[in-house]
């Protein structure tokens, strides 16, 4: 199952170390490795989100999502991205934005750099309205019941994810981005950039999170009219159909899960400049964690982690919350990227641990009836 999971990353990684080392010797390699890591820790979060999506759509789309997916998200993402936002801010042709990350890495880096007030703001607020709506929803199983009850009840509240998040685009804005952080320690007015940035990354976010919603929605009439046949497949002991998302709504929600990796590997493409400004050993390092992101992804929706450890979603949001908060804050100050990493492996260890207390406390309380159980469940 390991193999079979995490074969084409073990491929890649061997591949491109291999390419490392030809292009620029040992050097090369430990810069390559470094880079894999760092991508992984930041990433892991990810990985947990993208189950809970991917668990949800039918075995076509869960292929595309990890073919096409993959190809976007290391070539588009990892290589492409950086050179067409140095494109962008110096108002340069693509070929002439290539030549200049091949030929000039130290004004490659700046552009990239000076870039990433915008970068930080639409990433943010894509990442802050993900966190925003999860804690805003009233779940049944809640990890932090003391926090997450009465943000439920304040979710009832129309648009109040859009408005908080608002909100905190001014407060960024007027306050962060004053005071730009930019190349050779300068610092610039960066306010109109980021306001417009971050409106640009909540409708992006309100655009394809609300189809792949709207999509969804759809499949719901359908999972009613199949729940009397799930009811009698428990009865007889076969397991359960259960409806995956297939079509348009597979479609937006792979939209969706594309739009949510970008939006994660923000601080892992501005992050690899702190270890080398080379494209080529960015793209191979940052690659082979993508890849790792990817096969984790799947290892969690086989295996049914998610099902079995019933906080771990909420670990990961929590973590995106913290991530959201500090690309916006690192729009005027630098942050560690093991400071960034450390936070969202805590959170999800947390909430992993806190699993594994609940599961032993529903197995002690499995004879104490429904009460006991309904506790349990309610968080801590």
């Amino acid at each position: 199952m390991l193999l079979k999971t995490f074969g084409w990353s073990f491929a890649v990684t061997a591949l491109g170390l291999v390419a490392a080392v030809f292009y620029g010797g040992w050097t090369a390699f430990g810069i390559v490795a470094i880079l894999s890591v760092l991508e992984i820790s930041l990433s892991f979060d990810n990985a947990v989100v993208n189950a809970g999506i991917l668990k949800k759509m039918n075995a076509f789309w869960q292929k595309i999502f990890l073919t096409v997916g993959i190809l976007i998200a290391v070539f588009g993402m990892r290589l492409i991205f950086p050179v067409v936002i140095v494109a962008i801010s110096a108002q340069l042709g693509p070929i002439e934005a290539v030549d200049l990350a091949l030929t000039d890495k130290d004004r490659y880096q700046e552009l990239v750099t000076d870039a990433h007030p915008a970068i930080a703001a639409f990433g943010g607020m894509f990442l802050l309205m993900i966190f925003l709506d999860f804690i805003f929803e009233d779940r049944d199983i809640k990890w932090l019941g003391w926090l997450e009850r009465p943000l439920s009840r304040l979710g009832k509240v129309d648009m109040l994810s859009a408005c908080i998040a608002l909100i905190v685009l001014l407060i960024a804005a007027m306050t962060f981005a004053t005071h730009a952080h930019q190349h050779g320690g300068a610092h610039v007015d960066k306010a109109q950039t980021v306001l417009i940035a971050g409106i640009a990354g909540l409708i992006t976010y309100m655009i394809v999170g609300g189809l792949s919603g709207h999509f969804e929605a759809k499949l719901e009439e359908e999972e009613e009219r199949e729940h009397e046949e799930e009811e009698q497949a428990a009865r007889t002991g076969k397991p359960k159909s259960a409806v995956k998302l297939a079509g348009k709504a597979a479609f937006f929600m792979f939209l969706y899960l594309e739009v949510l990796d970008a939006s994660f590997s923000f601080d892992g493409v501005i992050g690899a400049f702190a270890i080398t400004n080379d494209i080529v050993l960015m793209a191979l390092g940052l690659g082979i964690g993508a890849m790792y992101v990817r096969s984790l992804t799947v290892y969690l929706v086989r295996q049914g982690t998610l099902d079995d450890y019933v906080y771990l979603e909420h670990g990961a949001h929590y973590a995106i919350g913290a991530l959201a908060v500090i690309l916006l804050v690192t729009i005027q100050y630098q942050i560690n990227e093991i400071v960034t990493g450390l936070i969202g492996v805590v959170l999800i260890g947390a909430s992993f641990w806190s699993s594994v207390r609940r599961n032993k406390r529903l197995a002690e309380a499995k004879g104490g009836g429904d009460n006991a159980k309904a506790e349990v469940s309610s968080g801590v």
